[in-house]
């Protein structure tokens, strides 16, 4: 299961980021073609932020669906997978959404 390791590099890098200050929420966004499952992620997490400034923290995961853009008409489209053509047929198509995997906010402790 990479989503394990990827937890902990998420954790990590929040940690790092919130410089010692108790996070109170992670807003992950996680696209559908990623192969990365928001479940598992969320699954962990909890486990992994024990003993960190993310311990306690929220963790909200928003899944972004896919897109992509025909090369051959130009035409964007919502994909469901990497191997969705588009209406006029062509499968020359550039993925534009849907495979981040990006930390996109956290809530941080105010230094008192």
């Amino acid at each position: 299961m990479h989503e394990l390791g990827i937890t902990r590099n998420i954790v990590a890098i929040v940690a790092e980021a919130a410089q010692g200050k108790r996070v109170h929420r992670v807003v992950l966004e996680v696209g559908k073609l990623g192969g990365v499952m928001p479940d598992a992620i969320a699954f962990c997490f909890d486990v992994v932020a024990q003993g960190t400034a993310v311990e306690g923290a929220k963790l909200d995961i928003v899944e972004v669906a896919g897109a992509a853009c025909c090369r051959r008409c130009e035409a964007e489209f919502e994909i469901l997978n990497l191997f969705t053509a588009c209406a006029c047929g062509s499968r020359d198509v550039a993925v534009t959404r849907g495979e981040e995997l990006m930390i996109k906010t956290m809530d941080v402790e105010e230094a008192a």
